[in-house]
């Protein structure tokens, strides 16, 4: 029905400019034969790429000239005003009776004597368009251009009555004095432990036996290192399991067999590194492992 409404603006509005250009738009908006419709000033605005100055002042025309008329009492989601336009609601009506009575019959162009039909409020309803409550009957104290800037005629909505959940959610607990989840540094929420009593998984433990060091230490070397490691870790910070796992085959892979020299040669010696670690890990292995051998100056 859009498309009928257009054709009257096309056809038959004397509306010139921005006047016509927001005619149309709202035309475009209209579900039936009606001509009611329904839009906010800044989606005119946006539609007819004109200043808010020139929509307003072009709404004020076509309300002037009779071609739109407000309905106040009216409103359209969001509380957007809702315009119908009356000469094209007429002339639909009048093309509708000639083509009941007569489908080839000649139609007499709009005249200002054709009669506007009655509106019917509720089938508006199913077009999101409500009547106001408490809505004034007096047209003049509506301002014609639909402005949005109006003060809002709702009571405001008092202090602390909005919906709370009861146990506050995840990462904003209701009670202040609750620690926040998955704050930083909390390793995503995982549980932390000292590494006195973190215990070797049985994933490392696979991982040191493919890896050799379980041949190259020995059982008690391996154990030897272990305790050697939780002594250097004693005064860590609590951590996950999976940080310790990752810090402990670190340790594990650059700790020395008993009497047998250092399996890593130093940097840009061309050695490979050992299976299992990058260029960069062997590196840092040879480092720490020349810090912890004796230079024969203690």
């Amino acid at each position: 029905m859009s498309v009928d409404a257009r054709e009257w603006v096309w056809e038959h509005s004397s509306s010139r400019g921005t006047a016509r250009l927001v005619l149309l738009s709202i035309a475009d908006r209209v579900p039936d034969e009606q001509c009611v419709a329904w839009a906010s000033l800044s989606s005119l605005v946006e539609r007819t790429n004109a200043s808010r100055t020139a929509v307003r002042d072009a709404l004020t025309a076509l309300a002037k000239s009779g071609e739109l008329k407000v309905l106040n009492h009216l409103q359209g989601p969001q509380r957007t005003t809702v315009y119908r336009l009356p000469s094209a609601a007429s002339w639909l009506a009048k093309v509708a009776a000639a083509m009941q009575k007569d489908p080839g019959s000649y139609v007499e162009p709009p005249a200002e004597s054709d009669p506007v039909p009655e509106l019917d409020e509720k089938r508006l309803r199913r077009h999101g368009i409500w009547t106001k409550e408490g809505a004034e009957s007096d047209p003049s104290r509506r301002n014609p251009t639909g402005a949005e800037s109006g003060p809002s005629r709702r009571n405001p909505t008092p202090r602390h009555a909005g919906i709370r959940t009861p146990q506050g959610t995840e990462s904003n607990p209701q009670n202040r004095r609750e620690p926040k989840v998955n704050r930083k540094g909390s390793s995503s929420g995982a549980a932390v432990t000292p590494a006195s009593e973190w215990q070797v998984d049985p994933a490392t433990q696979t991982w040191a036996q493919q890896q050799g060091h379980l041949d190259r230490l020995g059982e008690e070397g391996l154990a030897a290192a272990d305790a050697k490691w939780r002594v250097h870790r004693a005064d860590w910070k609590p951590r996950s399991a999976g940080a310790w796992a990752a810090d402990w085959r670190s340790w594990i892979a650059r700790e020395h067999a008993q009497n047998r020299p250092n399996s890593y040669a130093p940097p840009g010696s061309g050695a490979a590194p050992a299976s299992g670690m990058t260029r960069a890990e062997a590196h840092t292995a040879a480092l720490l492992a020349a810090l912890d051998e004796p230079t024969g100056t203690e």
